[in-house]
């Protein structure tokens, strides 16, 4: 039987030619990562239209992907605890290198490059303490690691490159984690944080924690407005008979905007924001969750809009003026405010994310 390492071997191949751009992988507007209806996974660049620009396949379930801003380059993260991340040529479909994390930590599940593409962060996770730390790769030369930084925090699961192409903002879950099982081991004692970071030295530029009956609210994943408003997302790990807020909202130097839903569509969510994201036209914010079947819409300044039904929901970015969202029946929808319409359905599970590559670097 053919061996994880040697499956990932055989898709090593040559780079990206120099000069190409998206559109010689299509033109895909956003990369998502699913379960094909045969069992296998692969990543898919996706159009505005929700129709497949490539696929590529994955030796093991995906979660999020990161997207280079120029040439058509992404990068495929496994699930947390994850082994693996792939550099995938998507003009070709071939992987181009194989990362893997230092030896006693794994990846979790996010990663982001910098302005130029230049760089790569990733999220990563201390086996031993859960101790969170942001990886850094050399994307120009062979994703060569050529560093590392303290998230100051446990868990990080998701982050994000500020306007000023210099900080970077992580999401520290606060949750230590057996890597073997998954099994959460400190519910009881989590302390998450909105963290901004110096991507040059790793210098806390400011920190951001809940109240402390909000300390099992785990920060888990992040949005950007292009004036650096950052919404979290959040899944709360504290009594089932809670209804907490699950989206905040925040911008440096101010105190966090805790966003609630009126009680029983809070109580609906099940404790539970799998992807956030602010709407194409800078007016809303909103989260996901599968658990619930529900998306939750918010004014940016935190008043709820309302909430749409949509089985197993939970990828989701901004389309046109609203959001492209995904399930896990292998649908594609536009939600424009409380108005839904389909625009695609195949044969697959959509894994948690959207990832809307830069829109700045490509063709609309």
């Amino acid at each position: 039987m053919a061996t994880r390492r040697a499956f990932l071997a055989s898709f090593l191949a040559a780079t990206a030619a120099p000069g190409l751009s998206w559109a010689a992988a299509g033109n895909p507007a956003y990369l998502a990562a699913a379960r094909e209806a045969d069992g296998g996974f692969a990543l898919f660049g996706i159009g505005r239209d929700g129709q497949d620009c490539f696929r590529v396949p994955l030796p093991a379930r995906g979660h999020a992907g990161a997207g280079h801003p120029s040439q058509p380059i992404a990068v495929a993260f496994a699930r947390r605890p994850g082994e693996f991340a792939l550099v995938i040529n998507c003009a070709t479909g071939r992987v181009t290198h194989q990362i893997t994390p230092p030896e006693g930590s794994h990846f979790n599940g996010h990663g982001v490059f910098d302005t130029e593409g230049d760089l790569l962060f990733t999220c990563e996770q201390r086996a031993a303490d859960s101790e969170g730390f942001i990886g850094i790769w050399n994307a120009r030369d062979g994703y060569e690691r050529i560093g590392e930084m303290r998230s100051q925090g446990i868990g990080p699961h998701d982050l994000r490159l500020l306007s000023d192409g210099e900080t970077l903002v992580v999401a520290n879950g606060g949750i230590a984690t057996d890597p073997e099982t998954r099994d959460k081991l400190n519910l009881d004692d989590m302390h998450p944080n909105l963290t901004y970071l110096f991507s040059g030295s790793g210098a806390v530029v400011e920190q951001v924690t809940l109240k402390p009956e909000l300390a099992q609210n785990s920060i888990r994943h992040l949005a950007l407005t292009p004036d650096d408003t950052v919404a979290f997302a959040m899944q709360w790990e504290g009594d089932a008979g809670m209804a907490p807020p699950l989206l905040g909202l925040h911008r440096r130097g101010d105190a966090p905007v805790l966003a609630e839903a009126p009680l029983g569509d809070e109580f609906a969510m099940d404790g539970y924001a799998g992807s956030v994201s602010f709407s194409g036209d800078g007016s809303s914010v909103a989260i996901t969750s599968p658990k619930g079947g529900r998306v939750h819409r918010f004014a940016t300044t935190g008043e709820f809009l309302g909430a749409v039904s949509r089985s197993d929901v939970c990828g989701l970015a901004r389309h046109r003026s609203g959001f492209i969202a995904s399930d896990g029946l292998g649908g594609l929808i536009h939600i424009e405010g409380s108005q839904t319409r389909p625009l695609a359905r195949q044969k697959r599970a959509w894994d948690n994310h959207i990832v809307e590559l830069d829109q700045g670097h490509r063709p609309t």
